[in-house]
Order: structure tokens, then C-alpha cells, then sequence
């Protein structure tokens, strides 16, 4: 059975959400997802400031 995700401190980088939220093992963790069509990114943080650089620096493959 899949599990509820609840997000917390979602801010969006350009086309990119990160928000905050508690892992498998309860633990804290920042997630960061590209929304724009086609583009299948996302990653799992332990800290919010890796992942809101990852997200300023994300750039799609899709304008290649």
C-alpha cells in the first residue's frame, strides 16, 4: 500500500518544487522535483540548502 506524503515549506525555484517532508525511516528530508513536461528529475536532500542549490542549478534536457 502506498504511503501519504505530507509536504511542508514547499517553495518552487523555477519550475522546480522543493519542499520538506519526513523519509521512510521518520527521519527529516528535503525533497526537490522538476515539473516541466517531460523532464523526470527529482532528488532527496538532508539539507534544504543542497536542495534549493540543486535547484537553481537544474537545467531540463528537454530545450537540447
Amino acid at each position: 500500500m502506498a504511503r501519504f506524503e505530507r509536504f511542508t515549506n514547499v517553495a518552487r525555484i523555477g519550475p522546480v518544487h522543493v519542499g520538506d517532508h519526513r523519509d521512510r525511516h521518520g527521519r527529516n528530508a528535503t525533497i526537490a522535483a522538476c515539473t516541466a513536461p517531460r523532464c523526470d528529475w527529482s532528488a532527496d536532500y538532508t539539507s534544504r540548502a543542497a536542495a534549493e542549490l540543486a535547484a537553481r542549478t537544474h537545467t531540463c534536457a528537454e530545450g537540447r
